[in-house]
């Protein structure tokens, strides 16, 4: 998995990105998601205090999007966005000097920023068990709704901050409404594709994601889960 780096310096740098992103900056560092206006996910990334800056831990290939949307919300605010070149290296085994513990779930282990590689755990095994959504698989730009995809859950958002993008359609998600759809997981026989529709009983049911022994990850309507899944070749039962 390739991440790019964007360090932040500025004396505007916790401000600019509080008014921005789900989760509380000052309290960094933290996992937190751009949203669009109308609260739908655009990427997530890990904040980390670096010194005088911040660093932005994204995925590589949204890190120019968020790039020029970072730019376009600066204005006057006094602050430097710069792609680095920078490495992150992350594992479960050992914790190296100067490693921070993901602030997502315990189970995911360690991060170290300039460092290099991973030591070889099967994060998809335990993103499956922990139901932790990964970018650009179970968390889809323009189309995802960060709490129906666990961020709550995984200390990705923040209902006390105050104001961001797209948090008005999020509180509301959170105080008004009863989530009737959602990221879980499921046991699973067999296996299909990434992003094959789910059915019981001629009824759409959600979407299967992710799979690693013996169970999955899948977004579904909670009112349709029970007998009779199936997922292309694959069948379904709650877990």
């Amino acid at each position: 998995m390739t991440r790019q780096i964007i360090r932040i310096t500025g004396e505007d740098r916790v401000p600019f990105l509080q008014g921005l992103v789900s989760n509380d900056v000052a309290r960094a560092p933290c996992w937190a998601a751009l949203l669009t206006p109308q609260g739908k996910y655009l990427a997530d990334f890990l904040i980390v205090p670096d010194g005088d800056a911040l660093l932005i831990d994204v995925d590589a290939r949204l890190a120019d999007d968020l790039m020029r949307r970072l730019s376009m919300y600066k204005l006057r605010s006094r602050v430097t966005l710069e792609a680095t070149g920078m490495a992150v290296a992350r594992g479960t085994g050992p914790v190296p000097d100067g490693a921070i513990p993901d602030p997502r779930h315990p189970a995911l282990g360690w991060r170290l920023y300039g460092g290099t590689g991973d030591d070889g755990t099967d994060f998809d095994a335990i993103r499956v068990q922990h139901a932790i959504p990964e970018t650009l698989v179970e968390l889809i730009p323009n189309e995802t709704f960060i709490l129906e995809a666990g961020f709550e859950r995984l200390h990705g958002v923040d209902f006390r901050k105050g104001c961001y993008v797209g948090q008005e359609v999020t509180a509301r998600m959170k105080h008004k409404t009863e989530l009737r759809k959602g990221l879980t997981r499921l046991r699973i026989e067999g296996s299909a594709p990434v992003g094959t529709p789910i059915a019981a009983d001629g009824r759409e049911v959600g979407t299967l994601f992710t799979q690693s022994g013996g169970h999955a990850l899948a977004h579904v309507r909670f009112d349709r889960l029970g007998p009779g899944m199936q997922a292309g070749a694959a069948r379904l039962f709650p877990d």
